[in-house]
């Protein structure tokens, strides 16, 4: 399937001068977390998400990648309206997010959340018609039309016929099919979001791939936006539009996914997709490990495990200073036709570093 596929666009929300808003949006979003002892010893401020831009277009699916811990769940759950911004703002369909709870109960309506783990996510007690009727109650209350919604959510997460599943309790299950029922318990309301936190991290390989045509399914026939937060990069160039490469609580790369993954600009994304089967470039092995939040290094992030750096080449292109020295800054989400522009938090790639690396070739991509 291609992306351009999505039926969402042409119906999105638009500004004063016709440019499309974007359903899902963060402006220069700030998380920190007081706490004691940190990595590096001592206490001190966490800085989890430490000004990101992003946004999530209608009928787009972006994928958030990069390393346990560097801060895709916070931002994740940022998106959610689970954590308060430390500073910025969250934005949805371009207004602010307001936490209030009648906002926030309308906001969740419309988008909402896929969890990792099913078996986790999953009341062992509770039969799957009662966990997908669940978000129906918490909302609207018992209504006439409960078991209609709930069998269509069923179906529509690929649990046919849904009349065989209503009485299962989640050990009867496969766990693709608990993650459906999961999916089920999202849609049943109804959202234009889905924000999904690794939806196929704790599935079997012969299934990870039909939860992943499902997503791509839902936004074709319901024209759902989606924000993927996950380590593989393989999955990211399956399934989304445009990637965001997070690192140390910022997105270091950004752009659309076939140009981020089959040209790789920064060092750390080309580390990244280096280890993947069939990159067609030798493993890029990082030096340590990230950072203490507590301790952001001076300079751009990466600097104290760049490849590029350690190797010279940032010294030949002139640039090695200001890598040890100068932020590169927060990558800003552009408009209109800018919107899906490459962009690339490094002196080396501004100086005009970087290569390419072939993609992983994968058959399956989007058909």
């Amino acid at each position: 399937m291609s992306t351009t596929d999505a039926p969402a666009a042409a119906s999105a929300p638009t500004d004063g001068a016709g440019t499309a808003v974007p359903v899902l949006s963060a402006r220069r979003v700030e998380v920190a977390f007081s706490s004691g002892t940190g990595l590096a010893g001592g206490s001190g401020t966490a800085r989890a998400v430490d000004g990101v831009d992003l946004d999530v277009g209608a009928g787009e699916i972006v994928a958030l990648v990069g390393e346990s811990g560097c801060g895709k769940t916070t931002l994740a759950r940022l998106l959610l309206g689970l954590e308060r911004p430390t500073a910025g703002r969250v934005l949805f369909e371009g207004a602010p997010l307001r936490y209030r709870s009648r906002d926030l109960r309308a906001y969740r309506r419309r988008v909402q959340l896929v969890q990792q783990d099913p078996t986790g996510s999953l009341n062992p007690r509770r039969t799957v018609y009662e966990s997908v009727a669940e978000g129906l109650r918490v909302h609207e209350g018992t209504t006439a039309d409960e078991a209609d919604r709930v069998g269509r959510a069923l179906s529509r997460a690929g649990l046919r016929p849904p009349e065989r599943f209503l009485s299962a309790y989640p050990h009867e299950l496969s766990g693709g099919q608990r993650q459906r029922v999961v999916i089920a318990g999202a849609l049943v309301l109804e959202p234009e979001v889905l924000v999904a936190d690794e939806p196929v991290a704790s599935l079997d390989a012969s299934v990870r791939g039909e939860i992943l045509r499902l997503l791509l399914d839902l936004r074709a026939d319901l024209g759902l936006s989606a924000l993927v937060a996950t380590h593989d990069l393989g999955l990211a160039w399956n399934i989304a539009d445009r990637v965001a490469v997070m690192y140390l609580g910022r997105v270091v790369e950004t752009g659309p996914v076939e140009e981020v993954l089959a040209a790789p600009a920064h060092p750390y994304t080309r580390a990244l997709l280096s280890v993947l089967p069939d990159s067609g470039s030798a493993p890029v092995v990082l030096s340590g490990e990230p950072p203490d939040p507590k301790h952001v290094p001076r300079g751009c992030r990466f600097h104290p495990r760049c490849p590029v750096l350690a190797s010279g080449e940032a010294e030949r292109a002139g640039v090695a200073h200001r890598c040890r020295t100068e932020d590169p800054g927060v990558l800003e989400e552009g408009s209109g036709s800018d919107a899906s522009a490459r962009r690339s938090a490094c002196h080396w790639v501004a100086a005009g570093g970087g290569g390419r690396i072939r993609p992983p070739d994968h058959e399956d991509r989007k058909q």
